[in-house]
């Protein structure tokens, strides 16, 4: 079972030294992967969600969030193995071939070790800000994710479609693997999590109950098996918090270690083996309980 951690790289304590040793000592415990997320903007008044609803205050810490590919760039070069991820970029607020060459970029600068978690964002002032129209953002990103691919793959690349055009042209650097950066989709409604899996996109899903979650994951292998993609990656994403002692007040795999322990069997069983946590608790904590959930599990 691989164990991830996404990095606190927002707050205004954040700094490069606290990201590298914090990349450096997951490393070295044996985690198999660290995280960084995308935040562009604290609206003062309140994030507005698309689609209407009321304004939501968002942590004081998303007010200062560091470029999460240019965070992974830096971390690159102070780690050797572990994974590094995305979770999420927002893509369709970026210029597919500006992103495609960002991605391409971190990927070679990691030999390969870049994992990129995408989704649509949900935020109004973020839309606004980015200069991008809020409608038809599904068809949007699945579009965005095939210029990229056309990016990644043999020179001269073209593109031609509804929300992007690529004139035949020399574009690089290309990633690692032929078949360009290895993509995630941040997708939960079951539309969305189609989309991915007929795009050949793995899947970081947040889990929030477990029968949601396992109703996402067999429509996304539903799909994937009609889409003709047998061996799509899905990866767990958990929002919450591994502590020493157990917890009757808890969603799945946060609570106490052992209680994690057995959720952990549980995706075992469903065939998976990667989950990821963001934790609000302090980074020395979450490393040490991590630490001991790796011990237990190799036991």
């Amino acid at each position: 079972m691989k164990l991830g951690l996404t990095l606190p790289s927002g707050g205004a304590d954040v700094s490069p030294e606290s990201l590298g040793q914090m990349a450096e000592e997951a490393e070295r415990i044996g985690l198999a992967s660290v995280w960084t997320f995308e935040r562009l903007l604290n609206p003062v008044d309140g994030a507005t969600p698309i689609g209407g609803g009321d304004a939501v205050p968002l942590p004081e810490s998303y007010g200062s969030v560091f470029d999460p590919l240019a965070t992974l760039a830096y971390l690159a070069a102070r780690t050797t193995s572990i994974t590094l991820g995305t979770c999420v970029l927002d893509a369709v607020l970026h210029s597919p071939v500006v992103l495609a060459r960002r991605l391409a970029t971190v990927d070679r600068l990691s030999g390969g070790r870049l994992l990129a978690g995408l989704g649509v964002g949900w935020m109004v002032q973020e839309y606004e800000a980015s200069g991008v129209p809020e409608a038809q953002r599904g068809p949007r990103l699945g579009e965005h994710i095939r210029a990229m691919r056309k990016v990644w793959g043999p020179d001269p690349v073209e593109h031609t479609g509804r929300f992007y055009t690529i004139a035949p042209s020399y574009a690089g650097p290309k990633p690692v693997r032929p078949e360009g950066v290895r993509l995630l989709a941040g997708s939960m409604a079951p539309a969305a999590i189609e989309r991915a899996a007929r795009l050949g996109v793995g899947l970081i899903p947040i889990i929030m109950t477990w029968e949601m979650f396992d109703a996402g994951v067999a429509t996304f292998r539903a799909a994937a098996e009609k889409a003709g993609h047998d061996t799509l990656p899905i990866i767990v994403k958990v929002n919450g918090t591994v502590t020493a002692s157990s917890s009757d007040a808890r969603g799945p795999l946060t609570g106490g270690v052992e209680q994690v322990l057995e959720d952990l069997e549980r995706l075992r069983g469903a065939g998976i083996d990667h989950v990821v946590w963001t934790m609000d608790t302090d980074p020395a904590d979450q490393l040490g309980v991590l630490a001991d959930l790796l011990r237990k599990l190799s036991s």
